[in-house]
């Protein structure tokens, strides 16, 4: 029954994370859970051999290698990223709380280092954001190359008019 449960709320997801949570104090475990749940961020304790066959044959099969000792399943949020991030400064806060693994689109982020890791990743909607920016900024530029009074390309238009209208060469116009 456990598997069939597993297969049905986790079959779909393909990005999540590992942790360990044995040894939390119940004050601290309400806060971390209540905290977690106000992000739709949800924890399920699992049965580690019935969750590796559950998890055969679909994304999250990856994470089988961390599934050793106490574990518990992390999904949800608007991104592992964000989950990620939420979890590293919850075990700055718990020191008890072991960040066990991450997964992102089939990456596997083994340890605590390799969550920390993917908690420095740009969210999707960060990495748009970046993309967007490093396209508009070159004509970002060349208005206000072109609209700057260091760099008047009208006033430089005009130097050159009247340097030729006054029979001058134009060698060089600063």
């Amino acid at each position: 029954m456990l598997v069939s449960e597993y297969k049905r709320r986790f079959g779909d997801i393909g990005n999540a994370l590992v942790i360990d949570i044995r040894g939390i104090g119940a004050n601290e475990n309400n806060d971390l859970r209540v905290d977690l749940q106000g992000k739709d961020i949800h924890i399920t304790v699992l049965k580690n051999s019935l969750a590796k066959t559950a998890f055969s044959g679909t994304e999250l099969e990856s994470l089988n290698t961390a599934l050793e000792g106490p574990s518990a399943l992390v999904v949800g949020g608007r991104s592992v990223v964000d989950v990620a991030r939420t979890l590293v400064d919850w075990a700055r806060k718990i020191k008890q709380l072991d960040l066990k693994a991450a997964l992102l689109d089939g990456e596997l982020f083994d340890g605590a280092d390799g969550v920390k890791r993917l908690s420095e990743y740009p969210t999707k909607e960060e990495a748009q954001a970046t993309v967007v920016q490093l396209v508009l900024s070159p004509a970002g530029n060349v208005v206000k190359a072109s609209t700057s009074p260091g760099s008047n390309l009208v006033g430089i238009i005009e130097e050159i008019r009247t340097r030729l209208e006054e029979g001058n060469t134009i060698e060089k116009i600063a």
